[in-house]
């Protein structure tokens, strides 16, 4: 049941959850990593035997003994053996870019070169040795990697790299010097162009920052015979930057740019710590740094039932095998089963780009122990989150995610306070989700505008009235006010209060989200809102794909054969109003079927003494029981 209150009760409610919360800190500060490389240190540690990325001789023979006993290692060594089947019967890859990218081009190479080589590594096949030669020659006669866009430079390189460590000692000589020189002069040397077009991921603390610096200390580690001093410096550079990005995971390991970006971000920063680990024996401390393992399980918690995402910032809404795949590092990592997806790897589909050192992965996990995620929980940081599940007596698989944070970040969107809530396996309140970014660059859409007059804000899945949270007089956030969580309780009744009131300015005195778990058929939603002379009007927003049926004090939402109802609690004589968003406000706006947003409008002269609770409650309608009273 989702509920709306009244407020003249706010003192009382910040009172009681006052007392039963502590803030952490919002920032972080960047830990620095263990850095002891010069060229001195790469010739004395450097592993002499091949291969040494993520892959070792000593791996390399566990593998060979889990093919034999692992039902599952032998299972997806399986599907890597029919993907390598179908990767001989496409083309070479092309130096083809979409707009101003060539990343599809490196994401494709990174996942040939893992699939080919790990395959055969395994079974010496003449036919996939001659075509992984193939694939080096061609991209390695590339004009460039395409250092415009330095994503795409940073995940050839990591390509190039992993196919030289893995299949080099085979490969013929020729080729072995041209991919070299290649990394050095395509991948390594460019990077130092600090002054050019988008090279601000060196210092960044974005994704950019980790998925570069990670490419980089791999393509390094390979050319470290005949560039020892470049390498030494690319490699000490990017323990001096990665902490950057890292510090971001911190405190409570939330990736503030959503689960999709948490699976390309720190996918990089495994690489590093992985080549680093296998090739000098020490990741340094990445994988130690504050949050960073914790961020697994905030990608847990952000999953829901139904297996779709709390999408918030520019995610996507539904997972896949990237994600199964890099779950299986910190499965491996830590012996934990709550990170290994058995059910992925016992029908793998679409692994990915990392799909061939998945199999490193997945072979060197040994279960440990099988943790369980809390059914209620919060992470803070740039962008705090809350989630609340059902219990393990729970049949409908509920589910409620809440976040904070600003709109200013990486990826940001104006989505504060905003929420998404399934019950019996229906999603009813969404989140629109990521759209895609090559038809906006196409026009010259200032897509990375985050100004609080850029045009970025202009589209639905970017600005405030595009997400389940409450506007003030039709105007956008502050793209600079954080909103926090400011209680949060677990046991009991579970609940968490978001302070909203940095988003709004002059608009409004101030405003406080409550979401409270009322039971595993409901959830109360309490904005307690103070009003001033600017204040106009309040509007609460919810947006759905259900048919939407108004009623006196609220509305039935329907979808999938299945109800909801939406009841106002507080205050009496207000309604619900539909807006349809399908089609969407702007033809370049992301179209969604049945869109559309539920409203609540509250006029400012309404509010007495200026002070107002506005609660809600969202409670499922059970057809059984009603059968039953009804016979």
């Amino acid at each position: 049941m989702i509920k709306i209150t009244n407020m003249k009760k706010l003192n009382q409610y910040l009172f009681i959850l006052i007392f039963s919360f502590s803030l952490n800190s919002l920032s972080v500060i960047a830990q620095k990593l263990e850095n002891p490389i010069t060229t001195g240190y790469l010739k004395a540690n450097l592993s002499k035997k091949s291969p040494k990325l993520i892959l070792t001789p000593t791996i390399e023979k566990e593998i060979k003994l889990k093919l034999k006993s692992d039902i599952l290692v032998q299972n997806y060594f399986g599907y890597l053996k029919k993907q390598a089947d179908s990767i001989l019967e496409k083309p070479l890859m092309k130096h083809e870019l979409e707009g101003f990218r060539m990343l599809a081009v490196s994401r494709e190479m990174v996942e040939r070169m893992g699939v080919l080589c790990i395959v055969y590594r395994l079974e010496k096949k003449p036919e996939i040795l001659k075509r992984i030669d193939r694939e080096l020659l061609a991209v390695c006669n590339f004009a460039d990697w395409n250092t415009q866009h330095f994503l795409d430079v940073a995940e050839m390189s990591f390509a190039v790299a992993l196919a030289i460590d893995w299949t080099g000692e085979f490969l013929p000589k020729s080729t072995i010097q041209l991919a070299k020189k290649s990394l050095v002069e395509k991948g390594i040397k460019p990077s130092y162009n600090e002054g050019g077009e988008r090279m601000y991921w060196i210092n960044s603390s974005n994704n950019w920052n980790s998925v570069c610096h990670g490419g980089m200390v791999a393509a390094s580690l390979v050319v470290a015979d005949i560039e020892p001093e470049l390498a030494a410096k690319t490699i000490a550079r990017a323990l001096d930057k990665l902490p950057n990005s890292l510090k971001e995971y911190g405190p409570d390991g939330i990736y503030p740019e959503g689960p999709t970006y948490w699976g390309f971000g720190t996918s990089y920063a495994v690489v590093a710590a992985n080549t680093l680990t296998t090739a000098l024996g020490s990741d340094f401390g990445i994988s130690k740094s504050p949050g960073f393992m914790e961020s697994a399980d905030f990608f847990m918690h952000v999953s829901a039932p139904s297996g779709y995402f709390f999408n918030f910032a520019d995610s996507w809404d539904k997972k896949d095998g990237d994600d199964s795949v890099l779950r299986a590092w910190f499965a491996a990592k830590t012996g934990d089963g709550l990170y290994f997806d058995k059910d992925f790897f016992e029908k793998p589909v679409e692994a990915g780009r990392f799909a061939g050192p998945g199999l490193v992965w997945i072979s060197e996990y040994s279960q440990q122990k099988v943790s369980e995620l809390p059914i209620s929980w919060h992470g803070n940081g740039v962008n705090p989150v809350a989630v609340f599940r059902g219990d393990n007596a729970d049949p409908s698989h509920y589910f409620l995610a809440v976040k904070g944070g600003k709109a200013s970040i990486s990826h940001g969107n104006m989505d504060a306070g905003t929420f998404v809530f399934e019950l019996n396996d229906v999603r009813w309140v969404l989140d629109p989700g990521n759209q895609l970014y090559y038809p906006l660059n196409r026009i010259g859409f200032k897509l990375a505008d985050y100004s609080q007059y850029g045009e970025r804000w202009t589209l639905l899945t970017k600005n405030n009235q595009g997400h389940s949270t409450i506007t003030v007089n039709d105007a956008r956030f502050l793209v600079n006010g954080q909103a926090t969580i400011t209680g949060f309780k677990d046991s009991g009744t579970p609940e968490v209060t978001i302070d909203m009131t940095p988003l709004y300015g002059n608009n409004l005195k101030s405003l406080s989200r409550r979401f409270v778990k009322e039971s595993n058929q409901s959830v109360l939603i309490e904005d307690s809102f103070e009003i001033n002379d600017s204040t106009k009007t309040i509007t609460w927003g919810l947006m759905t794909q259900a048919e939407v049926q108004p009623t006196k004090n609220g509305a039935v939402l329907k979808q999938d054969g299945k109800e909801l109802k939406l009841t106002i609690l507080e205050p009496e004589g207000i309604s619900v109003s539909i807006i349809s968003l399908d089609p969407p406000p702007m033809e370049i706006d992301k179209t969604m079927e049945n869109l559309k947003r539920i409203e609540i409008q509250i006029p400012a002269w309404i509010v007495k003494d200026k002070k107002e609770v506005l609660k809600l409650g969202y409670q499922k309608i059970d057809y059984f029981r009603y059968f039953l009273l009804n016979c």
